[in-house]
C-alpha cells in the first residue's frame, strides 16, 4: 500500500519559512517524480514545483521562484519543499504527489496522494 505523508506544515508569519517533507513508503520512490502542490480554500488545486527522480532537475511556478526549494532524499524516500519569504497568498494546504514518469505541472497525471499540511502565513 502507497503511502505519502506530509508533515512540518503550520502558522507562520509573513517573511518567515517553513520546511514541508513528504515521507513515501510502498513504492521504488526513486523511480518516482514528485510534485508539491497546493490548495487555497475556494481555488483549484495548482502546481506548486516539480523534481525528477534523481533529482537532477527541478521545475517551479512563477510565484515561487526564488522563494520555494523542492529537493529529494531518495535513500530516506522523502521530498521536501522548503518555502522562505513566505506571504499570505501562500496560505493553502500543501500536497505532495508521486508519478512514475517525469515531473508534470497536470494535477491529473500523478498516480499517488498526500493527504495535505496546512500553511497558514499571517500578515
Amino acid at each position: 500500500q502507497v503511502q505519502l505523508v506530509e508533515s512540518g506544515g503550520g502558522l507562520v508569519q509573513a517573511g518567515g519559512s517553513l520546511r514541508l517533507s513528504c515521507a513515501a513508503s510502498g513504492l521504488t520512490f526513486s523511480r518516482y517524480a514528485m510534485g508539491w502542490f497546493r490548495q487555497a480554500p475556494g481555488k483549484e488545486r495548482e502546481f506548486v514545483a516539480g523534481i525528477s527522480w534523481s533529482g537532477g532537475r527541478t521545475f517551479y511556478v512563477d510565484f515561487v521562484k526564488g522563494r520555494f526549494t523542492i529537493s529529494r532524499d531518495n535513500a530516506r524516500n522523502t521530498v521536501y519543499l522548503q518555502m522562505n519569504s513566505l506571504k499570505p497568498e501562500d496560505t493553502a494546504v500543501y500536497y505532495c504527489a508521486a508519478r512514475l514518469s517525469v515531473y508534470s505541472s497536470d494535477s491529473r497525471l500523478y498516480d499517488y496522494w498526500g493527504q495535505g499540511t496546512q500553511v497558514t502565513v499571517s500578515s
